[in-house]
């Protein structure tokens, strides 16, 4: 039977050992909780490790395996060194710091990279061992991201999902990370990516085009002849359960205590681990600061300061802890009273009974990290403002921020900006309170945690459909025997040939993109068949492809589209054209190639090129969007169009196009077999200007209006040299 399987670092369910004995208990973490209801909607089985070193349950495993399958869970036993340096090491000083740009956090070892591709593989073996060819895995967050692509080279088939649940980094911080490469060929092992906003997925995009030169478009990559897609998902919470948990008996008489205790004191709320992402200390001395400047507000609010504890035994982390511990000393030290203690500290974990009356009673949740994937707990404080009173004094840095706009919104390291927003809020009326949240609300109840993961199974869903359309457009065995016996069987068969990525392969040496032997060869003998016309189609100049193919019996078309020549004839324009406008374009493109190392320009007779290939992907991608920006604001009042190639930009008459110069000999002869084969989005003209019934075929993958695909210029020879056999 077909499953959902979710694969985690941690399980939902988390196995200990005290005095001799098991215990089993539901895991904490916003995945473990905010998938629980969705995951159990599903055949599933969620695979991750137990919580619990290998080495004090050796021999428990099997009652333990028992135990779990009945929750639909399968452990992943990992020894006390590998959570050393697996966990402990790679993923929590090396990924954790560097995701959150805390460089200086930063360690990079290699046995701990050891570790981490080991651990991936040992996932990878027992996923492998469990999945059967139709089920569809879901891998989170930043402890597996080598384990996409492991699957996928054991079931190429696969349908794979990956989320990411922190941050992904700029390129310009990605690249400090030695092991850079393998991280993001990992990832894109999946079929689907997801992130939590779009400012994540931008830096994957650049981060993968910098490295592995991989273009996109919509999202889509095109990698190893397979297609994978980029998307942002932000993470919703169980919304109904945290609204509808303040109705309960329970919360209302925590409520009522608490009220009893601080009196009418406005309270702020400020929940979080105790990480040096979350810029705790930043938020303490803007409290002070505002206190300090706020005079009137002393003894009048209360700051309640929920630290659950991180990563205790970490340098790091006990640093912090000292560190937030002085400065609420010193806090309470200088401004508390004997009636008043202006901070109230819990360093502890808190139920979820006794989190919702702290996130209900608050006036004002103060959730400022210095760097956050999403932060759920700005969620979870809106959804239990079932009178809708309250304000979210938020970060601009956590990815929450990007869906609750209507919260204030602050700079983590602006202590000054950070006390004024709490002096907004607190004296912010309550109308506008009510409106601010209830827009919030709409938004989050709309788009809850089930909604996020429905629509990431959607779109695996749906781009696995995409590239199963690819995969039956693609020539086989059987459609190459179609179109063979329809070749042999035609009197007239006209052959339409892209040349650049479709005979040869794109290279940046111009030593190999002249025509070898073997094509020339190959060529020669398709053209001098009687019943064959061979057209080469070309964005190049028409003297480069005279002299390349100088004395073969075919046609041409140049510069795509503008000239075009019959065979054993001279050369034509398609129209009568143009071209003192480049008078005035030429300057333009020049000062693109002073700006830009590695660019270029070439000047046909009737259209400019400005070449990029060479160029920084990132910097190319600004410069080409900035050159069709000035381009635009002069080309409309000349009759001119900018058509884009792989890595070109180029500048030429509109309506002139490779589709137009090919229907020149569509009426002059009784074709019976046509086909025409191209590589990139200028051959889609000619492909749509072609009968229904011709034989069109792109060269890689792709959204196009041809009725097959073929891999590559290889394979391309492969199936000229078919035809020429017959």
């Amino acid at each position: 039977m077909v499953k959902l399987i979710i694969v985690s670092n941690r399980l939902r369910v988390t196995v200990a050992k005290r005095e001799g004995k098991l215990r089993f208990h539901a895991s904490a973490g916003g995945l473990a909780t905010g998938l629980d209801s969705f995951y159990k909607s599903y055949n599933s089985l969620w695979i991750g490790w137990p919580g619990i070193a290998s080495e004090r349950i050796r021999e428990e495993k099997k009652q333990i395996e028992k135990k779990l399958r009945s929750e639909s869970c399968y452990p992943v036993f990992i020894s006390q060194h590998d959570i050393d340096n697996y966990y402990h090491g790679f993923c929590n000083k090396t990924i954790w710091p560097l995701f959150h740009y805390f460089t200086q956090y930063t360690v990079y070892g290699k046995n701990l990279w050891e570790s981490y591709k080991r651990i991936n593989e040992h996932f990878c073996h027992v996923v492998t061992k469990i999945a059967q060819p139709n089920d569809t895995i879901w891998i989170h967050d930043y402890q597996l991201m080598l384990l996409p692509q492991l699957l996928r080279k054991k079931n190429p088939g696969a349908t794979i999902g990956f989320f990411l649940h922190i941050p992904f980094p700029s390129s310009e911080v990605f690249r400090l990370l030695p092991c850079r490469k393998e991280i993001i060929e990992g990832i894109l092992g999946a079929d689907l990516i997801g992130f939590h906003t779009y400012d994540y997925v931008h830096h994957f995009i650049e981060s993968m085009r910098r490295l592995l030169g991989y273009e996109h478009e919509f999202d889509q990559i095109t990698t190893d002849n397979r297609i994978a897609k980029i998307d942002a998902f932000p993470m919703g919470i169980e919304y109904e359960r945290f609204a509808e948990a303040v109705d309960d008996e329970s919360v209302q008489r925590e409520i009522k205590k608490i009220r009893n205790k601080v009196g009418d004191r406005k309270i702020i709320l400020s929940i979080d681990r105790l990480d040096y992402t979350k810029g705790i200390p930043q938020r303490l001395e803007a409290f002070d600061y505002f206190l300090e400047k706020n005079p009137h507000y002393r003894e009048k609010v209360t700051l309640i300061l929920v630290a659950v504890p991180s990563r205790a035994g970490v340098e790091h982390y006990a640093l912090l802890k000292n560190r937030v511990d002085e400065l609420i000393s010193r806090i309470n030290g200088r401004y508390g009273t004997i009636g008043w203690m202006p901070i109230w500290y819990l360093y502890r974990f808190l139920a979820f009974k006794n989190l919702v009356p702290l996130y209900n009673i608050a006036d004002v949740a103060l959730i400022t990290p210095l760097r956050d994937g999403m932060n759920l707990i700005a969620k979870e404080f809106i959804a239990t403002k079932t009178d809708r009173r309250g304000v979210l004094v938020l970060s601009e840095m956590a990815g929450a921020s990007k869906e609750l706009g209507e919260a204030i919104i602050v700079n983590p390291n602006n202590k000054e900006e950070i006390a004024q927003a709490l002096k907004n809020a607190l004296t912010m009326p309550e109308s506008e309170q009510m409106r601010r949240n209830e827009i919030m609300q709409r938004r989050l109840k709309r788009y809850n945690v089930e909604r996020w993961a429905h629509d990431f199974m959607d779109r695996l869903y749906h781009i696995k459909k995409f590239q199963q359309d690819m995969v039956s457009k693609k020539l086989i065995p059987e459609t190459i025997n179609t179109l063979v016996k329809d070749y042999a069987r035609s009197k007239r068969s006209l052959i339409v040939l892209d040349y650049d990525g479709t005979l040869i392969p794109f290279s940046g040496d111009p030593a190999k993109v002249k025509p070898d032997n073997k094509l020339f060869k190959l060529l020669k003998t398709l053209a001098d068949n009687v019943k064959n016309e061979v057209i080469i189609i070309s964005g190049r100049g028409k003297q480069i492809l005279e002299t390349w193919f100088k004395d073969l019996p075919i046609s041409f078309i140049a510069e795509h589209g503008v000239w075009v020549k019959e065979k054993n004839e001279g050369w034509e324009l398609v129209e009568p054209l143009r071209n003192d406008w480049k008078d005035l374009i030429k300057p333009i493109l020049e000062r693109y190639v002073d700006r830009t190392p590695g660019s270029l320009i070439e000047e046909k007779e009737f259209s400019l090129v400005w070449h990029y290939r060479k160029v920084d992907p990132t910097l190319a991608l600004i410069r080409a969007g900035e050159l069709k920006e000035a381009l635009l604001n002069l080309i409309g009042s000349l009759n001119l169009g900018i058509l884009e190639g792989s890595k070109i930009i180029e500048i030429k008459n509109v309506g002139i196009n490779k589709g137009r110069a090919v229907l020149k000999w569509i009426p002059k002869e009784k074709w019976d077999f046509i086909i025409a084969i191209g590589d990139d989005w200028t051959d889609e003209d000619t492909f749509a200007a072609l009968p229904d019934w011709a034989y069109t075929i792109k060269v890689g993958l792709g959204l196009t209006k041809a009725r097959f695909n073929i891999d590559s210029p290889a394979e391309v020879r492969q199936l000229l040299e078919t035809l020429v056999r017959v």
